[in-house]
């Protein structure tokens, strides 16, 4: 054999030198690789950024951290005993081992230890395809209980308050919903009575699980403990698709997961953006999705008579030439705050630079309860960008009742059907003073029992398209069901309307009036459609737990 050729000793098996940390980090050896992290990183997040997937469920990235599971056990060099991941900061040169046969063997016993009791009823547990109880199980033991004794029964169908159901048996006592109360609610319902093994999760004296942010407690249980009643038994979690978007409820603009199945939502919940909800959302929020099943308006109507678009658009036009012809001054159009920038945008396009309509007026929900949390007293998803692409024009529902009382209003186009009455619903708008009425509607109501043409559009769940809350923020919303019966995008009803009319606007897609509208409107620069995007059924998704 030849002789190996020489090298010198700093060229042989030397490996090359670790980087200096810069002075805002930290160097740590995790399984034999060595990274960087800044100073303060929690060392499981810090395990699981570099590949160790370690497990947890007492831990969240958005509460503080008790480590009272002892699921994410790892080993550090120097340490007595393995320690407890999500409760220790990582520290300079420290080196730690997540896949000994000592750091597998002691986590495989702690989640031995928590199914000790629990109760194996996967198959009718409103969690279960979600459940990191479960997860954990099939991914690091999957081995037969060696339990052969009588588990401790704990109470069943708890009614804790008005949207929760608490089931005692499946609580593996991680603290997650106590923290959620405490730390993001500040309202403590939530407490551990008895000790041992008889330990329950249970209300404080007195107390009712009652506080607007209830919900949330239902996103972090890592098991099937805590149910909402509204989803409860509704749907399997795995038949669910996911997409995401933003909630409507109010100008914070919560970002959300809309889970549909069926062409039907079931649920809303919270997805993260650090800038504006982090992981939360109020319960109020969740629950705008059902004004999606009120009645709608499905079909083109002309003076209430079922119709197909072509005519209920021939008959649209007619009314607002014969306006125009009365003067530009007798035409009002009314925004609204429920819209997307992208119908606003064709409206806009429609109603300013065609028809040269003068007289604008914004409507939308009224203003309700807020706090210094989430909610915002704006009860509307685009108020700022309505108001940003109506401009200086835009009046209020009192300017426009003052109108058609005085008649100087005599025909009105109407993009969208919220809170255009007035206040509460009340009728303070008198639309019978009109001589023709036209609205773009996704309810039936009183807006749409009053026109002359009806023609139905998309709600926000239907459709593509951004809103801008009240940080100024254009945030991406997504189609996750198909709208009812003939029902279309409102920029895509707005745009045909223009070809009747003889101004055609050319709007192929709601990414084509993004692009326009990004161009015209300051406040859109900047702006991202995002990538193009398949709906995730859940089963092929990570859990919530």
């Amino acid at each position: 054999m030849p002789e190996a050729p020489a090298t010198t000793p700093t060229s042989a098996a030397a490996p090359a030198p670790t980087p200096a940390p810069a002075a805002d980090k930290v160097t740590v050896t995790i399984d034999g690789k060595a990274h960087q992290f800044p100073k303060g990183t929690n060392l499981l997040e810090a395990c699981n950024e570099a590949g160790a997937n370690v497990p947890f469920f007492c831990y969240h990235p958005g509460l503080t951290s008790p480590a009272v599971c002892r699921q994410c056990l790892v080993d550090v060099k120097g340490q007595p005993k393995p320690v407890p991941s999500c409760y220790t900061p990582v520290a300079d040169k420290m080196e730690v081992t997540t896949n000994s046969a000592h750091a597998l063997d002691v986590r495989r016993q702690m989640l031995e230890f928590t199914l000790l009791n629990h109760p194996i009823d996967c198959p009718i547990c409103d969690k279960a395809g979600e459940c990191t109880l479960q997860k954990h199980y099939f991914d690091w033991d999957a081995k037969f209980a060696r339990n052969d004794g009588i588990k401790v029964r704990k109470a069943k169908v708890v009614d804790l308050g008005k949207h929760i159901v608490l089931d005692q048996e499946r609580c593996i006592l991680c603290t997650r919903c106590i923290r959620v109360c405490d730390e993001v609610a500040h309202s403590s319902e939530l407490t551990m009575a008895q000790r041992g093994d008889h330990e329950v999760l249970t209300t404080a004296p007195g107390r009712r699980l009652d506080n607007p942010y209830s919900l949330n407690t239902v996103d972090v249980c890592p098991v099937g403990a805590l149910t909402s009643k509204d989803f409860r038994f509704a749907m399997r979690v795995w038949e669910l698709y996911a997409t995401p978007s933003v909630c409507p409820g109010c100008a914070t603009g919560c970002n959300v997961e809309v889970h549909a199945s069926r062409d039907q939502v079931y649920r809303l919940v919270p997805r993260l953006n650090p800038t504006v909800n982090k992981h939360w959302m109020c319960d109020e929020g969740r629950f705008t999705y059902k004004r999606l099943a009120e009645p709608r308006t499905a079909i083109p109507k002309v003076a209430g008579t079922a119709v197909d678009w072509d005519r209920a658009l021939d008959e649209a036009a007619r009314l607002l030439r014969a306006g125009v012809g009365r003067g530009v001054g007798t035409v009002g159009v009314v925004f609204n705050a429920q819209w997307t920038n992208e119908d606003l945008y064709a409206l806009a396009r429609l109603a300013f630079d065609h028809l040269k309509i003068e007289r604008a007026y914004l409507a939308g929900f009224d203003e309700g309860w807020y706090d210094d949390i989430l909610v915002s007293a704006d009860k509307n998803p685009n108020t700022a960008g309505a108001k940003a692409i109506g401009g200086a024009r835009l009046r209020t529902l009192m300017d426009l009742s003052r109108d058609l009382k005085a008649r100087t209003v005599t025909t009105l186009l109407v993009g969208g059907d919220a809170g255009v009455l007035g206040p509460n619903g009340t009728a303070t708008t008198p639309l019978d003073k009109l001589d023709g009425l036209v609205t773009l509607a996704t309810h039936a109501g009183p807006v749409a029992d009053a026109a002359q043409v009806v023609l139905p559009v998309a709600a926000w769940a239907e459709t593509d398209g951004t809103f801008t809350n009240k940080l100024g923020m254009v945030q991406r919303i997504r189609a996750a069901v198909p709208p009812p019966g003939d029902a279309l995008p409102g920029w895509d009803a707005l745009s045909h309307l223009g070809r009747k009319l003889g101004t055609p606007m050319d709007l192929t897609s709601a990414k084509q009036v993004f692009l326009e509208a990004r161009e015209k409107l300051a406040f859109m620069r900047g702006a991202d459609w995002g990538r193009p995007f398949l709906p995730v059924q859940l089963r092929f998704a990570n859990t919530r737990g």
